[in-house]
């Protein structure tokens, strides 16, 4: 059980919407960590980071999210092997010398998440976005021995561009995951730019976004038979594993 007192919190911009601050509210009144809080820290620029460090003396951990995963790197005395590898963090401990460690439990709540879902013929997946949760979803799949191309608006060595992805796409690629934050509340009537009408029942479309609870890419994929799921399973793992980081 972790010593009372602690403060821990969720750096990111325009996150009064957050998953987190419920969520680790909520445990620590039904766990009995009454002298836990946890707070959101929405900032309008990462330059801001060190004075939250600064005025926040006793703080123990961060959770990190859009759109400051990537960019905190910099701003990190250590990150541990997994986060380095990924090349983003959404956890940051508090060392008792003081440092601030970057780990990323992004990939672990996914690869919990999807592999109840997975069939023997899911081998490919079509990675939509190129942030920081679709590198956690990169390196995930990859620890599954699934293959994986990214998709954005602009092609590059290792993307391909929305114009591409077709039919054939479609038969080779059975694991569509949406890594972008189009179609999250408020713009809840946005999606993807892809060929929703090629789905199938053999397709697994899978939304890193949990608000609304069904997007509309989730509705499309679903309407032609495609095994669907939100993000919210994989925010449920991952926080408990950054609880686990915090604490250990």
């Amino acid at each position: 059980m972790p010593p009372n007192n602690k403060k821990y919190g969720l750096l990111g911009k325009d996150i009064s919407y957050s998953f987190s601050k419920k969520y680790f509210t909520e445990k620590f009144s039904q766990d009995l960590f009454n002298d836990c809080v946890y707070k959101n820290f929405d900032i309008p620029t990462l330059e801001e980071f060190p004075n939250i460090i600064k005025n926040n003396p006793d703080l123990k951990g961060l959770n990190v999210t859009i759109p400051y995963k990537e960019s905190i790197i910099s701003y990190l005395d250590t990150l541990s092997e997994k986060a380095s590898k990924i090349g983003a963090v959404n956890v940051i401990r508090f060392t008792k010398k003081g440092n601030l460690k970057g780990y990323n439990s992004d990939w672990y709540g996914f690869k919990k998440s999807l592999e109840p879902l997975l069939q023997p013929h899911h081998k490919k997946a079509l990675i939509l976005g190129t942030g920081g949760g679709a590198k956690a979803v990169a390196f995930a799949l990859e620890q599954m021995g699934i293959f994986y191309t990214y998709v954005s608006r602009e092609a590059t060595e290792n993307t391909i561009d929305y114009s591409r992805v077709n039919i054939t796409t479609f038969d080779n690629y059975h694991i569509i995951i949406n890594c972008t934050p189009v179609g999250t509340s408020p713009n809840t009537k946005e999606f993807p730019p892809i060929p929703y009408g090629f789905f199938t029942d053999k397709h697994i479309a899978f939304d890193l976004i949990y608000n609304p609870e069904e997007t509309q890419f989730l509705k499309k994929a679903k309407q032609k038979g495609a095994v669907i799921k939100n993000g919210y399973e994989m925010l449920v793992f991952q926080a408990e594993k950054a609880w686990k980081i915090w604490n250990k």
